[in-house]
């Protein structure tokens, strides 16, 4: 099994890229296993989680690249603005993290979030798709 401690900073063009495919709460992780396409096993003991996309091993036959599972969402398109903040103020009063695509919001599927969708009338989409959340930003200062 080989540890891996970071992504790489350059991979090599042309190689084949070998999938390691993980789920969203998995990548979020700075240490866990996983195997790839090929059955090589790895170790991920990481200073800062990986993301869908990021080359983390490399050989004379491939870039090995983590690759994000899709998950199933519930999609809305809320059209007005007002209506955006109302709903995305709603989901994140359950304390779900939500990701704002254009004009689209989506959040994780979830019996709360789908009780308030219908008890508020909002019109959702269940899909498959890869969720990228939005990153919380908060700033510490001194008075």
């Amino acid at each position: 099994m080989e540890l891996i401690h970071d992504e790489l900073a350059a991979a090599a063009a042309g190689k084949p890229r070998i999938e390691l495919s993980a789920d969203r709460i998995t990548l979020a992780k700075r240490r866990w296993r996983g195997v790839a396409k090929d059955g090589r096993e790895f170790g991920f003991d990481l200073a800062h989680p990986l993301t869908d996309g990021a080359a983390f091993f490399e050989t004379d036959g491939g870039v090995y690249i983590v690759t994000q599972q899709p998950e199933t969402l519930f999609e809305i398109a809320p059209g007005a603005p007002r209506e955006a903040a109302r709903i995305g103020w709603m989901i994140g009063n359950l304390h779900f993290p939500i990701e704002i695509d254009g004009d689209v919001l989506r959040v994780p599927e979830d019996a709360a979030v789908r009780q308030l969708f219908e008890r508020e009338h909002i019109h959702f989409a269940t899909v498959q798709k890869i969720f990228r959340p939005l990153k919380a930003v908060s700033s510490h200062h001194a008075h």
